[in-house]
């Protein structure tokens, strides 16, 4: 029987669920195809492969077809430090952060810039739940400063930020348009919406979801593997579970200044080359910040990751 081509949809336990475009066939590896395993995820969500059906049922896959994109971590310790694929072959990840309960965390979303960026990967803003916002400022214990202001940084840096709400449905056909037709990672912290966030875009979908701990103000993990679901023919999209953690994935530190758009123009004004940007005289890049033209916000995220490690 000659090998047919799928994409892996959802993997537990060796088992692979490759979507033919008219089913889904659960699959095993080859033998010769685990030979290859080396510092990485063999297969992932995502990739695309040839399989042969069995006899008795269910396939086995052959090969693994090359990858074009693929968004990855290092998981934390103590486990080994090797590349754990989020989602292999991507057209474009979105980051989808609350606007409320949880509060958005500038910092955290600039790890997940920064990984996007590092691998030329399209990056889309998610605002999620801006009906909370909104009820927060009408209501008489007004919410002090609006975080919808931290999203326009982003928004002057030239990234795309969509400002939704899963339970009211504002911003959800627009959301929608984006995802036609590609390959999309929805990814962020834990607690943001995603799954609520594809039951608003696709209701059919009906993805289990959890509440916000109210102890922790974060959310809990309602999605325990990556899974990558066909709404419509032509798209798909992964639902990933939430990252309370980030650990960027092949990244030098020293590069960490290129991921960072806003520094490209002061970057070689700085007197001493190489400059990490961090202590050193007469560096351009932090001049900038202390005046503000680089956003102070994101500086201070720069030097955390740089600093602190990955």
């Amino acid at each position: 029987m000659s090998d047919r081509e799928g994409i892996v949809v959802r993997s537990h336990g060796g088992h692979y669920y490759v979507d033919t475009g008219n089913e889904v066939v659960d699959c095993t590896m080859r033998g010769r195809v685990k030979q290859r395993r080396g510092e990485s995820d063999l297969i992932a969500v995502g990739d695309r492969v040839r399989w042969s059906p069995l006899e008795e049922g269910g396939g086995i896959i052959e090969e693994v077809l090359p990858r074009h994109a693929v968004l990855s971590r290092t998981p934390p310790p103590p486990r080994a430090p090797i590349e754990q694929v989020i989602i292999a072959n991507p057209d474009q990840v979105l980051v989808v952060m609350a606007l409320m309960n949880p509060p958005p965390n500038p910092f955290m979303l600039d790890r997940y810039l920064v990984a996007c960026t590092a691998v030329e990967l399209p990056a889309v803003i998610v605002a999620n739940k801006v009906d909370l916002v909104v009820a927060a400022m009408a209501a008489d214990d007004t919410i002090a400063e609006d975080p919808r202001g931290i999203f326009a940084l982003y928004e002057e840096l030239g990234y795309t930020v969509h400002y939704v709400s899963a339970a009211t449905g504002e911003g959800i056909d627009a959301l929608r348009d984006v995802l036609r037709g590609k390959l999309s990672v929805l990814t962020g912290p834990s607690g943001t919406g995603k799954s609520s966030l594809l039951n608003a875009l696709w209701p059919e979908l009906d993805l289990r979801t959890g509440a916000v701990s109210e102890f922790h103000d974060r959310g809990r993990h309602t999605t325990v593997v990556a899974q990558l679901l066909r709404p419509e023919r032509d798209t798909y999209v992964a639902d990933t579970p939430g990252l309370r953690q980030f650990r960027f994935w092949d990244i030098d530190p020293e590069q960490l200044d290129a991921f960072f758009p806003e520094f490209a123009p002061y970057l070689n004004a700085c007197r001493f080359q190489p400059c990490t940007h961090t202590h050193e005289p007469d560096c351009a890049v932090r001049a900038a910040a202390e005046r503000g033209d680089v956003p102070p916000l994101r500086y201070e995220s720069y030097v955390r990751m740089f600093e602190h490690g990955f």
